[in-house]
């Protein structure tokens, strides 16, 4: 109750000078630390569902996916040199006006709606599958936990803006790594043979690294495919989608943009030994105790762990761990589907502006959040997924293509408006055939990108279409430090 309690006197206490203006409300009016705002980079790509999912993996197998999270902190020179930079010239709000910039209003439209459809569905199943994983090991009624869960975002999201987002997102990344490291020792401490002898037995296990991550056989568990799939899944999400973008404008200056991802890149290394290790140490600790319970879903062992071994008081605030990780997730969704339909199609299309906006801009925040919390209680009440998932599997082959599209823009002059939208469709229609194979989520994503990018910069060559290379140069690598002034 303090920790729902807190979360709201946040949205409270920026509430005002989120009403400012439309920069207060989407930007924080550049008045962010860098460390905060790398703080909340982290929280936002870590969701509830990373939370369990990350241990769960680890129980089950090895910490072979954290080539992920070292996957992050690579990317982070190729962000700070290569597109930070455009972001920060451009003085975007949204990612996807540099893509109108570069190729015109038509893939500027295209992201936006991309990501806006996306994530009014991802919002849902992050309220939706924690709910699930928490309640099928209490008693707790799992309509009113989503409930509770998704009003209380919509509610500080709408007051504070994304300055009140930020600092909460802070707090609920003090919450989740606290949670994490107190899981970790309080299992270790519990299993009979104590630290030392809970980490040999692990190595002698297999559990930190396996024969199949180290050979090429099984591509799907390959160490090198596990670190190009997540890096280009990493590349897009921070730089083609708006929740992770939309931060790089809340600092003051470019320089604190790039320490925020330093930050955030120091806490993806951090979250290899505190969530991979958590999987681990429950591992030693079930194993000692003879396994888990008949009848507990592995995807439940962290909830269960909590509610059944902990004292009631730790263990509600590590159950609010598990929601500061959903919530992080869903504030930063709303304001970001806010911003995007708010600059990218409101005002881009329609020309509205004023004050008026930030009225517009909670308004699109409620109706997203009342929508997705709505469907998030019916796959509660029904527990029918199916649609809901592959609604999110259709949309969400769009991304990494999209970060091709982002790159092309970047990295090359030739890339035209046909060339990138016939490379972003085929790409998707590559994601789209590479899964059906069941090659695993990173081959996916490595022949998504790269079918995007090379059919994107060829069709370009063929169909080149018409642009001003006066105006394209300063947009890409050739024209870094050039000047640029935006289009009317």
């Amino acid at each position: 109750m303090i920790y729902l309690l807190a979360m709201l006197g946040v949205g409270v206490w920026f509430a005002r000078r989120a009403g400012r203006s439309q920069d207060d409300y989407f930007k924080a009016g550049g008045r962010i630390p860098a460390w905060a705002a790398g703080f909340s980079i982290y929280a936002t790509t870590l969701s509830a569902i990373t939370f369990m999912s990350t241990p769960e993996k680890a129980y089950l197998t090895d910490w072979a996916y954290a080539a992920g999270n070292l996957a992050i902190f690579a990317i982070v020179p190729i962000l700070i040199g290569y597109y930070v930079p455009f972001f920060r010239k451009l003085d975007v709000t949204t990612a996807y006006e540099y893509l109108e910039e570069r190729f015109g209003p038509s893939l500027r439209l295209i992201g936006s709606l991309l990501f806006v459809f996306y994530h009014l569905g991802r919002i849902a199943i992050v309220i939706y599958l924690p709910t699930l994983a928490l309640t099928s090991v209490t008693d707790i009624n799992p309509m009113l936990v989503a409930a509770v869960v998704g009003l209380l975002c919509v509610i500080y999201t709408f007051l504070g803006g994304m300055e009140g987002v930020i600092w909460s997102d802070v707090i609920q990344g003090i919450i989740l790594l606290a949670g994490a490291a107190t899981i970790v020792i309080w299992a270790m401490a519990l299993t009979p043979d104590g630290f030392t002898g809970a980490v040999t037995e692990a190595a002698q296990e297999g559990k930190f690294l396996s024969g199949q991550n180290l050979s090429m056989g099984n591509l799907a568990a390959a160490l090198p495919i596990i670190f190009i799939g997540s890096a280009l899944n990493s590349l897009h999400q921070y730089t083609a989608s708006q929740d992770v973008v939309q931060r790089y404008q809340t600092t003051p200056s470019v320089e604190a943009t790039k320490r925020s991802l330093i930050v955030n890149g120091v806490l993806a290394l951090l979250t290899i030994p505190l969530f991979y290790g958590m999987g681990t140490a429950l591992y030693n600790y079930y194993t000692s105790q003879g396994g888990l319970p008949e009848g507990v879903n592995t995807s439940a062992v962290v909830p269960y762990f909590i509610v059944t071994t902990l004292p009631a008081g730790l263990a509600g605030l590590l159950v609010g761990a598990i929601f500061a990780a959903a919530q992080s997730t869903i504030s930063s969704s709303l304001n970001s589907i806010s911003a995007c339909v708010v600059v990218d199609i409101r005002q881009r299309f329609f020309g509205t502006r004023g004050e008026a906006s930030v009225m517009f801009s909670r308004m699109v925040i409620v109706v997203a959040g009342l929508f997705s919390l709505a469907a998030a209680l019916y796959l509660v009440a029904t527990n029918k997924s199916d649609l809901w998932d592959l609604f999110l599997a259709m949309t969400g082959l769009f991304g990494v293509p999209l970060a091709g599209v982002f790159a092309l823009g970047i990295f090359t002059t030739r890339a035209s408006t046909p060339g990138v939208i016939l490379g972003l469709l085929l790409g998707a229609a590559a994601a789209w055939s590479a899964g059906r194979l069941d090659v695993g989520p990173f081959i996916v994503s490595i022949t998504a990108f790269v079918v995007a990018l090379v059919a994107g910069y060829v069709l370009s060559l063929l169909i080149p279409g018409s642009h001003d290379p006066k105006r394209v140069i300063p947009l890409t690598v050739k024209g870094r430090g050039a000047a640029y002034e935006r289009r009317a």
